[in-house]
């Protein structure tokens, strides 16, 4: 039988029987409990006059329970900080690892938001639920150089300037306004420019635009689906010098880090959203706070600082 506390009624047959002249081996059988239990109990609630008195030893008691339980990690301050992190839309976890909390967990931070003890609440949390997987409708075509034959040392994401891009596009009948979206495997910096259709020279000219803008050996290497707007490859490929490799037809894993980024950034453009209104500034300001993350695959880094120390690194 596990160890329970004394009650009230306890302590009251305890006092009455000592008042009797019962030892502390009688008192002890007569409630059931362990002679070095009552001898305990006893001595340590007994009051000034050398007397037990059951009510004043209950108080006792209850003062001690009080100060043995934990005082809590929640300090105004450190749900400040939690509530600060949560409004740049960082995970929980993302908020434990880069501020050093080392005794705190994550889940300690759900708890916190459910109970309603930061300003924040549950809406404050970036994933909403699961999300359908959509049909794929374009037209594809099955020319190109394969995946399987993309280097090892890109797949493992041993080297820098190899990158995966996609589009993301509005809803159905909303209007043509799509995204050209790129991540940098190994530092997962992700970037997205605006275009005026999915079309293959959109698409062109958004790779242009990034290949342009970077430094020499930061852009090596593209993987794409088979997607038509990605025909224009050829001429990347030779006047760009990017060699571009195409994932197996509907094996989006093979992409993952940009089906990733893309599900990032509808968190801030959903599907219902017009590509075509949005806006340079609205844009630039989601990337900042996806790219401003620490990540975990990162050891904690954001792909903001991953991004800039590889660069440096090219000289």
């Amino acid at each position: 039988m596990s160890y329970q506390h004394l009650s009230t009624f306890e302590r009251a047959r305890i006092e009455t029987l000592q008042e009797l002249g019962y030892s502390i081996r009688s008192i002890a059988a007569r409630i059931d409990r362990s002679p070095s239990t009552v001898s305990r109990e006893c001595h340590r609630n007994k009051e000034t006059d050398e007397s037990y008195c059951s009510e004043a030893a209950h108080r006792h008691y209850q003062t001690r329970r009080k100060r043995c339980r934990p005082q809590g990690k929640w300090t105004q301050d450190l749900a400040q900080k939690i509530d600060d992190k949560l409004d740049l839309t960082w995970s929980p976890e993302q908020i434990v690892h880069r501020l050093g909390e080392d005794t705190l967990s994550f889940k300690t931070i759900y708890r916190w938001l459910y109970q309603g003890l930061l300003t924040k609440n549950t809406d404050a949390l970036r994933h909403k639920g699961k999300r359908r997987k959509p049909k794929e409708t374009r037209g594809r075509f099955n020319v190109g150089t394969s995946i399987q034959k993309r280097p090892r040392e890109i797949r493992k994401r041993e080297t820098f300037g190899h990158w995966e891009l996609d589009t993301v596009v509005s809803s159905r009948g909303r209007s043509k306004g799509c995204l050209a979206t790129f991540i940098e495997r190994k530092t997962r910096w992700y970037i997205a420019l605006k275009m005026a259709d999915r079309t293959a020279s959109s698409m062109e000219k958004a790779i242009r635009t990034l290949h342009e803008t970077l430094p020499n050996q930061a852009f090596q290497t593209a993987t794409v689906d088979r997607g038509k707007e990605f025909a224009c490859y050829p001429r990347i490929e030779q006047e760009c010098s990017i060699d571009v490799y195409f994932a197996d037809p509907y094996s989006s894993w093979q992409r993952g880090s940009n089906e990733n980024g893309n599900g990032l950034l509808r968190e801030f453009f959903p599907k219902a959203s017009d590509l075509a209104q949005l806006t340079e500034e609205e844009l630039q300001q989601a990337l900042a706070l996806i790219n401003g993350r620490p990540r975990k695959c990162l050891d904690w880094k954001t792909a903001h600082e991953a991004f800039e120390q590889e660069v440096l690194h090219l000289g």
